[in-house]
Order: C-alpha cells, then sequence, then structure tokens
C-alpha cells in the first residue's frame, strides 16, 4: 500500500513545489488598481493600474477604460498623454502640461481648451464646461526668512508665532492651499478664498473629493477648515461652502455642525447635496454619518444616525432612490444601501458579505455597483456587484497571473472570551502549507489608529500572506477602538489606551496559546503607531508570554509626546488634554509606556520614520536608549526620509528584511 501511493506523493509534493510563496519583493511588482470613475451612461469603467519598480523606485500608471458588458478594456488617456479628470455627458476633460483639453469623441481626440492652469495641483470642470475651479499654493503668511528678508537668499530660517507649525511629514510655509475659478472663454481668474490662510483641498490628505459642482453650474461646494495656528490645531469642525459664481459669494452651509464634514456629493438633478459629517468637535474618529440637505430648502437630514456604524464612502445609485456605502462590518468591510425617501427612519441594508473588504464604492453601471475589493491574500481589483442579492463578479484582473502562482493562508475569524465578559473577535491567519501537528511561531499584531478596522486589508508593509508565508501563524484582534462591531466598541479605547485594550490583546494571545500548534515559546508582539504603543506597553506587562517585540513609529512618552506631535485635538481627545492639565489626566500615569521600563526585559527593535510628526523621532529614540540602558538586546531601524508610513519601495524591502531577520534571530 505505501508503494502505491508513493506516486501520487510525489505528484502532491511537485504541484505544492510549483506554487511560490510571497516575499517582500514580489508584494512590491503587485498592480495597485483603483477605481476612477463609471461613465454617465454605465457603459464603462475608467480605473488605474500603478506598477512600481523597486529597483529603480520609479513607477509607471495605466487608465484604462473598461466596458461593462464584455469586459474588453482599452489604454486611451496615456496614448494621448493626458490625466483623465472628469466626464459629463457629452464631453471629458483631461489635464496636461498645465493646458485643459476637452474630447467630445470618448478619448480618441482631444481639442485644447484651456492653458492657465500653471501650478494647479486639483481641476475641476463645471459641468457646461464654461468654466474650470483649481487648486493652487498662494503665499499668505510668510514663515521662510526667505521669504521675510529678501536680501538673505541662502538662509534657512523658519520663523513661527503659532501652533500647527508642522503637519505630518511637512513644516508650514505661509502658503496654502486656494480654490481658484476661471471662465474659460474670456479668461477671467477669481480667487475664491482671497488673504484668507485656509486650505482647501485639506493637507494633508485632501484632494479631489473636497470640491463639487453643482448640476446647474450657478456654483460649487468646498470642504474647508477655516480656522489658523492653535485654533486649527485643536479643532475638526472643518464645514462645506457654497460658493456662487455670478455672485462672488460663499456661503457656509454646514454652520453650527461642529465635527468633520466632508465629500460633497450633488444628486443627480442638483436637489440634494449629501455629505459624510462627524458630530463632535476635536473627535477625529466620532461616527461618520450620511447627511443630506435640501439645496432649496436648506433642510438637513441624517441618514445613518440610528445605525450602529460608522460610513467610509458613499455614492448617490442612479435609478432606485438609494445611496450605496462602504462600511466596516465585522472584521470586514461591505457594501450597504440606505433608501433617501425614509429620511433616516428606514432600516440600513448589508448588501454583500464575505470574507472581504469592500474598500471603495466607484459607481453604478446599469443595475450593478463597481466596488474596488481585497482580501489578505489579495490586493484589491474592482468587482460589480448586484444590490439585490448581493454577489459579484471581477471586473479586474491586473494580479491574476502573479497570485496564480502563489500558496494562499487559511484566514478564520476567532470568538474570544475578554476579561470583562465581552466577547472579542480575532483573525487567525495560518501559513500557507499549515499542518495542524506541527508547532508553529506566532505573532500577535496590534492594530494602529487606536480606531481604524482590522479587517480583510492588504497592504505592502503590514501584510499578513507575507508574514504567513515565513512560516508565522498571526493573531490580529479587534480589540477595544475598533470600528465594525458597534459604536459603543469603537469608543472605548478613548481615554483608556492601556486599559481594556492591552486586556484584550492578552486575552487573544492566551487563547491561541492554548492550539497544540502554537508553540507558546516563541510568541512575538508587533505593531506600529497606536499598534507601537501597544508593543511599549505590554513589554512591560506581559508577564514573559514575548520572546521579541516589534514597534513601529510607536508612543513611547506620552508627556513628550504632546510636546511634539501637531494635530493636539487627537491627543486631547484620546489621552484627556495636556500633562499640566489639572487633575493630571490618568493617561500619562497609569498608562504612559516609559513608566514600566523597569519591567522590560525582552529584545525589541525599534522602527522609526525621521519625517514623522504626528508621532516624532523623540518617541522612538528615548525607547531604543531606555532598552539599551536596561540592556535589553535592541535593534533601531531609522528610515530619514519616511513619515508615518514605508512609501519608498528600497526602504519598504529593506524594512520587511529587516523585520524578518529580527525574528529569525530572536524567535529561534
Amino acid at each position: 500500500m505505501k508503494h502505491a501511493l508513493l506516486p501520487l506523493l510525489l505528484l502532491l509534493a511537485a504541484t505544492a513545489g510549483a506554487q511560490e510563496r510571497m516575499t517582500p519583493e514580489l508584494l512590491w511588482t503587485l498592480h495597485r488598481v483603483s477605481g476612477d470613475a463609471v461613465s454617465r451612461d454605465g457603459k464603462f469603467v475608467y480605473y488605474s493600474s500603478k506598477v512600481v519598480d523597486w529597483k529603480t523606485e520609479k513607477s509607471v500608471t495605466h487608465q484604462y477604460r473598461l466596458s461593462v458588458t464584455d469586459g474588453t478594456k482599452k489604454e486611451w488617456t496615456s496614448e494621448a498623454g493626458k490625466t483623465n479628470l472628469q466626464r459629463y455627458e457629452k464631453a471629458w476633460y483631461a489635464n496636461y502640461e498645465n493646458i485643459l483639453y476637452e474630447s467630445k469623441d470618448n478619448g480618441e481626440t482631444w481639442q485644447q481648451i484651456y492653458t492657465g492652469l500653471q501650478d494647479a495641483e486639483n481641476v475641476w470642470v463645471s459641468p457646461n464646461g464654461e468654466y474650470v475651479a483649481y487648486s493652487k499654493d498662494v503665499l499668505v503668511k510668510p514663515m521662510m526668512g526667505t521669504d521675510i528678508y529678501s536680501d538673505l537668499p541662502n538662509t534657512t530660517a523658519k520663523v513661527y508665532t503659532d501652533l500647527d507649525y508642522r503637519h505630518w511629514d511637512t513644516w508650514e510655509d505661509g502658503k496654502f492651499s486656494h480654490i481658484f475659478i476661471a471662465n474659460i472663454k474670456s479668461g477671467k481668474v477669481t480667487d475664491v478664498m482671497e488673504d484668507e490662510p485656509h486650505d482647501c483641498p485639506q493637507k494633508p490628505f485632501g484632494g479631489a473629493e473636497d470640491l463639487a459642482w453643482s448640476p446647474d453650474n450657478k456654483g460649487f461646494v468646498y470642504v474647508c477648515k477655516k480656522k489658523f495656528g492653535k485654533e486649527y490645531a485643536v479643532s475638526t469642525n472643518t464645514d462645506l461652502y457654497y460658493y456662487d459664481v455670478a455672485a462672488g459669494t460663499t456661503e457656509n452651509w454646514t454652520d453650527k455642525m461642529m465635527g468633520y464634514d466632508v465629500n460633497p456629493v450633488f444628486s443627480r438633478d442638483g436637489h440634494v447635496l449629501a455629505w459624510l459629517s462627524m458630530g463632535r468637535d476635536g473627535y477625529e474618529a466620532d461616527k461618520n454619518d450620511i447627511v443630506m440637505m435640501d439645496v432649496k430648502t436648506k433642510k438637513k437630514t441624517n441618514l445613518t444616525a440610528k445605525w450602529d456604524g460608522t460610513v467610509e464612502g458613499f455614492i448617490w445609485g442612479n435609478t432606485d432612490g438609494k445611496i450605496y456605502f462602504n462600511a466596516p462590518y465585522e472584521g470586514t468591510a461591505q457594501l450597504f444601501s440606505v433608501n433617501v425617501a425614509d429620511m433616516g427612519n428606514g432600516p440600513v441594508e448589508v448588501v454583500t458579505k464575505g470574507k472581504w473588504d469592500i474598500n471603495a464604492v466607484i459607481g453604478q453601471a446599469g443595475d450593478e455597483i463597481i466596488v474596488s475589493r481585497c482580501d489578505m491574500n489579495h490586493a484589491s481589483e474592482l468587482f460589480a456587484v448586484k444590490p439585490k442579492y448581493g454577489d459579484m463578479h471581477p471586473l479586474t484582473h491586473e494580479n491574476d497571473a502573479i497570485y496564480a502562482n502563489i500558496s494562499m493562508s487559511q484566514t478564520t475569524l476567532r470568538s474570544i472570551a475578554t476579561l470583562d465578559g465581552s466577547t472579542l473577535h480575532a483573525w487567525v491567519i495560518y501559513p500557507p502549507d499549515f499542518d495542524p501537528a506541527k508547532k508553529y511561531p506566532t505573532l500577535l499584531y496590534c492594530q494602529g489608529g487606536p480606531q481604524s478596522a482590522l479587517s480583510q486589508f492588504y497592504s505592502v508593509r503590514w501584510n499578513f500572506q507575507l508574514m504567513a508565508a515565513q512560516g508565522y501563524i498571526i493573531i490580529a484582534p479587534n480589540r477595544r477602538g475598533m470600528p465594525g462591531w458597534g459604536v459603543k466598541w469603537n469608543e472605548e479605547i478613548s481615554k483608556d489606551w492601556g486599559g481594556l485594550a492591552m486586556q484584550d490583546y492578552l486575552a487573544a494571545i492566551d487563547d491561541i496559546s492554548k492550539e497544540s500548534y502554537v508553540d507558546k515559546s516563541r510568541l512575538g508582539c508587533v505593531g506600529a503607531s497606536y499598534g507601537g504603543y501597544s508593543v511599549y506597553m505590554l513589554a512591560g506587562m506581559h508577564n514573559n508570554r514575548f520572546k521579541t517585540f516589534i514597534a513601529h513609529d510607536g508612543l513611547f512618552d506620552l508627556k513628550s509626546w504632546y510636546g511634539t506631535t501637531e494635530e493636539l485635538w487627537f491627543a486631547n481627545w484620546d489621552i484627556g488634554g495636556a500633562p499640566w492639565k489639572q487633575p493630571v489626566p490618568m493617561s500619562y500615569e497609569k498608562y504612559n509606556p516609559i513608566n514600566f521600563v523597569n519591567k522590560w526585559n525582552t529584545p525589541i527593535m525599534i522602527v522609526q520614520g525621521g519625517m514623522d510628526f504626528r508621532v516624532p523621532i523623540e518617541q522612538g529614540q528615548e525607547a531604543f536608549q531606555a532598552a539599551k540602558m536596561h540592556n535589553i538586546k535592541a535593534k533601531l531601524l531609522y528610515l530619514p526620509n519616511e513619515n508615518h508610513w514605508v512609501l519608498h519601495a528600497q526602504n519598504g524591502i529593506a524594512w520587511q528584511r529587516e523585520f524578518f531577520k529580527w525574528l529569525d534571530e530572536t524567535l529561534k
């Protein structure tokens, strides 16, 4: 019998050997697919596919027009050498080398219509093609020495008299992104924001979604936080401003709405405006709702106020009176719908269910909703969803050839009892050739945020498929603070960073450690941002559970962090305020990692970006110095040209190599 089985076993071994494992280099070669838009007639989907050459760190982006009916695609804008911007019923507009072009034959030919886009960063053409709005930096408040002293061209001085003097990875230079509007025929240009020290789009993450033309061409709505300095640094109150082209006037349409108001989108007839809105000033992770307003009466309605979740992005349905949106949902991100006519009193319905993330909603094509979808084994591709049934089929296949040769990992959602009697859900990711008869080193993954969803996401850095491919089991808990499990669970992290969330982490690693296939002598703990903070905290309270730690851009000393970070609204809300506040917020004593360094006894690798102003370099330096002064095996990976993330290809690969090298050294 053994001899009879031998040929079959050899065949299986050969087949298994043909499958590759994910590597850092292979990960960086994947196509990065993003949906741009759906044509108004619903016949085409426009998308971009970006490829990065990690050896040269150069990237190429190809843009395609994909037929929804037969799946054929055409690379069109790059053929014309233009960047596609907008598509209306009768014309398409594209920008190339500061010149605006118009096409009336589906991009086959282009006509130059405006040449005044020098230094424009975003371009929005009115639906009738008469006007073009664009953003451009304008020097409003001189802060650079060269702007203050014309006779000192070589000075590097920066002069500040207020806060918000640097943000994420950029020092304030006194220039602000303003909206300009130009009459395409006459060439007349107006700075809509005049001499205001305010930005639109919002820096650093705002883009084209921060402005929307009204379908009647009479004006547009733009997003802006009209605050400056300290007032800006402690507030999240952005508003939606309507600019009337003919009158040249601006009106605040969300006055007295105190949180983030972003992503304005008009209904197709222009009668209603919808946007994403948070209720509380200073709370950047507040429940995100869809609010709509009757443009004529200015009556506002919150469509999702009664729903126990938070919205990520949305579109107007074309024909069924619904708004479709994506949102975190029980360890995934799914597509939802809400009926506009119900005026917030009807149900929010989940459209899709599955082990994936719907990470963007692109538009509607016929009776299908076009979305971007990924999971822990696959990068994003575009899919078409039948909203009536929730089933979907792929539209793009940019990475199919690569994944055909990659061994996939099994992922399961595990339920765990917590210290306070709640139920914690954690993703478990297994190596591609997982054998329950073997024992595996296991990593506890600590998510950042702290209020960010831990779902079926796919990243070029914190990539579970890549970690599992190196022979590790990963457990990734949806601890307190993560959306997708109700608003209460999401909010329980604020001012309690080192409390229940840390107990959730310990409950997760203890629970998975009961499995016979987990080698309890080879447990590691890794994470970035708040996840890095979690690593530092757990290093002082793990009671010898872990054999190694890796912290990336983590908060090590909350007192020094408060004095050097920039978005103070975040620290004020989540930590409880400044360390000199009376009474002193308990976070600084009870939940400050530096206070527990004397209990550190485990090797730790620390990663720090030199351009990270959210969690500045001192945090990583202090942690590394503390470890070495306690005679603990430690490594510092310093990336001087990276911010809170790792954006350069070769730095990313170096990060992965050092990450796994450290694990090889410390989890033997």
